[in-house]
């Protein structure tokens, strides 16, 4: 068992898919900080200079607070700006991702096109001998 799991982590692929994963990570936390520190900045100074993951509504009486952690202590708060937030953030990361499919698909079919057309290979002796005796055959 052991190595037959050697051999499955050894594979090119899923090495492939272990690189694919971190760097995605990594991408989301850099289009995290895009949206939560300058986006969304910006949004909130558009609406009045409210800090947008501080919108919520609260759900029990007992909320009375401004910020949005202090509401969560206090009692149960529908938070749709932090929700507002992920969304922007999960379609950026998305509209990036189609951007970069779009790219290597381009590149690929640029690629196809430029790619040069090997001549056909020639048939071999005794097949250009028969074609040959069939054409003189043909004519007469």
């Amino acid at each position: 068992m052991l190595k037959e799991f050697q051999e499955f982590i050894s594979r090119g692929n899923v090495m492939d898919l272990a690189v694919g994963v971190i760097i995605g990570a990594a991408f989301g936390k850099i289009v995290d900080s895009l949206v939560n520190d300058i986006i969304m900045p910006i949004i909130g100074a558009i609406f009045g200079g409210l800090d947008f993951n501080n919108y919520f509504l609260p759900l029990s009486s007992a909320v009375n607070a401004t910020s949005l952690a202090e509401a969560k202590r206090q009692g149960a708060v529908f938070a749709y700006g932090s929700f507002i937030t992920v969304a922007l953030n999960f379609i950026i990361l998305a509209f990036i991702i189609f951007l970069m499919v779009k790219a290597v698909n381009d590149l690929r079919r640029r690629l196809e096109r430029e790619k040069p057309v090997a001549p056909a290979a020639a048939p071999p002796a005794d097949v250009a001998l028969l074609t040959e005796i069939r054409d003189l055959l043909a004519r007469k």
